[in-house]
């Protein structure tokens, strides 16, 4: 049997246009303008909660991007002039050492390092001078969607393609579906176009049918 949505599910790569900014907007505004030159600081710092949105304002950058948590010694960090390290805490002594030497390497060059961890770099259980370095420049914290905010941001992306979605819909998908935010808006963007071809209404027996097929494991 065809997987419903599997040639259906758009190509979804994090940006900041796909970014749920829900009580982040402040912070998704400072960073946007960071990312643009201005205020000319070397470090921007993003920490939060599991399920904020750190990997993806990281990726959606398009700094060079490196994950402590799978690399925890930052092997292949290179000489780019502007550098994403994900999940700071989780770097070991080596690690520590080269993202002191990159973040020294990037203010001396007017380059730019975006870093992310679940604490503030005051609280990171880093060397002091790394700490002392992460701190010295922009540092926002980034809030996870309440389930009210991620109904209302589906309900709105609904909305938009003139796509009826009940309540009762959105509450199925939000307890039977993937929580991130990224991947349920490419949902709505597939279960549209479903719609549309096959001529159905969006009801919880057609929700069960395609997420039976599409949800990851």
């Amino acid at each position: 049997m065809r997987q419903l949505l599997l040639d259906l599910l758009p190509e979804s790569a994090p940006n900041l246009d796909n970014f749920v900014a829900g009580p982040n907007a402040e912070t998704v505004a400072a960073l946007t303008g960071w990312l643009a030159g201005t205020p000319p600081d070397t470090a921007f710092c993003l920490y939060g909660g599991a399920g904020c949105g750190r990997s993806h304002l990281l990726l959606a950058s398009g700094f060079a991007y490196h994950d402590a948590a799978t690399d925890p010694a930052l092997t292949g960090l290179g000489t780019a002039n502007q550098v994403a390290v994900d999940n700071v805490e989780a770097l070991d002594d080596a690690g520590q050492i080269a993202l002191f030497n990159c973040f020294n390497h990037l203010k001396m060059d007017g380059g730019q390092l975006l870093t992310t961890a679940a604490q503030p770099p005051a609280h990171l259980a880093l060397r002091e001078d790394l700490r002392t370095r992460l701190g010295s420049g922009l540092i926002y914290r980034l809030q996870a969607l309440s389930d009210a905010e991620k109904a209302a941001a589906l309900a709105t992306q609904a909305r938009e393609r003139a796509l009826k979605l009940p309540p009762e819909a959105i509450d199925y998908l939000l307890r039977h579906a993937p929580r991130d935010m990224r991947w349920l808006s490419a949902f709505i963007v597939a279960l549209d176009q479903h719609t549309l071809e096959h001529k159905r209404a969006v009801t919880l027996p057609l929700l069960r049918e395609l997420l039976n097929h599409e949800s990851p494991a």
